[in-house]
């Protein structure tokens, strides 16, 4: 079994049908052949942000690409740290 994708917009259009025809989540999750935890799940991410819910494919929130650059950075770091441990040990391993 395929998992379902659903659009920005069909998502944006389930959780108005909940906010502001206030229909019951039960209700709508059944009238539009969704899981009732899904729904509220919708429900929770666009209450929470709403300018950024719901991403799509292949687009990410400021927030993430901000923590994948933070976690280049520490690679990269601990990296150059390694190599001069790497180094430190040999030049101790010189002078003696």
């Amino acid at each position: 079994m395929r998992r379902r994708k659903f659009s920005r917009e069909f998502k944006l259009e389930a959780v108005r049908l909940v906010k502001e025809r206030s229909v019951a989540v039960a209700q709508a999750a059944r009238d539009l052949d969704l899981h009732e935890n899904v729904l509220r799940k919708w429900v929770r991410e666009l209450s929470a942000d709403p300018q950024h819910a719901f991403p799509g494919q292949g687009q990410v929130k400021p927030e993430q690409l901000e923590i994948d650059r933070l976690r280049k950075e520490v690679a990269k770091l601990k990296a150059e740290r390694d190599i001069l441990k790497k180094a430190a040990a040999f030049f101790a391993r010189e002078a003696i």
